[in-house]
């Protein structure tokens, strides 16, 4: 049985959420070996609660279990980042268009606090926080969508997503995009929406791509 932590918290489902955000962020780069023992002694934990953890991240797609030896952070490809765009931005434009014609005031809230404290990290050069509320402003979107069926396809990829953050390197860029974004689904403007979508998510896939060659000349 899964122990439970100080917080109430599964062991694994703390495990999991303590991996996750070390690959999203790059504190464990891509074809490092997540080595259960390890892992279990620098988590305090036993070993069950990260086997678990290493399963649910195979599963989101950012882990690859190789068998009889040790699972590693998935190595993503330039097909698998274009593989990806394509769907996210059938997906993603639906999300938003959804959002400006279905938002409460409070969701409006909600999305504009995301923004406000991505641009305030991304000014101040805090890199990891502006990176995590930008993966919340198009969380949030799916959200304000009000639609399961894009909510379930969304969770599909939404680990993936925030990967996909954490290669921009230009943050103030990302978050003036969101800003732009905001206005244009508080405004409720879908014909805008379907035509600033598209270049948003573009301009992710091609910093994910920049940084995807400059590893490969680093090698």
């Amino acid at each position: 049985m899964a122990g439970v932590g100080a917080a109430g918290e599964l062991e694994s489902v703390r495990v999991t959420r303590i991996l996750r955000d070390d690959i999203i962020l790059g504190r464990r780069a891509p074809g490092s070996r997540l080595v259960e023992r390890d892992i279990a002694a620098e988590l305090n934990v036993s070993r069950l609660p990260v086997r678990e953890a290493i399963r649910t991240l195979v599963g989101e797609g950012v882990v690859v279990a190789r068998p009889r030896t040790w699972a590693v952070v998935r190595e993503f490809t330039h097909r698998d980042i274009q593989d990806f765009g394509e769907v996210r931005e059938a997906i993603e434009t639906l999300i938003f268009v959804f959002a400006a014609e279905r938002h409460s005031s409070d969701g409006i809230a909600r999305l504009r606090d995301a923004y406000e404290r991505e641009h305030a990290a991304a000014t101040e050069g805090r890199t990891e926080a502006a990176r995590i509320a930008a993966g919340e402003f198009h969380e949030i979107s799916a959200e304000l969508a009000g639609n399961e069926m894009l909510g379930e396809l969304i969770g599909v990829f939404v680990t993936r997503l925030r990967w996909l953050f954490g290669q921009h390197d230009d943050l103030l860029a990302m978050a003036e995009e969101h800003r732009i974004i905001l206005e244009a689904v508080a405004a409720r403007d879908v014909d805008a929406l379907r035509e600033i979508i598209p270049r948003h998510l573009a301009s992710g896939q091609a910093a994910a791509e920049r940084r995807l060659s400059s590893a490969s000349r680093s090698i």
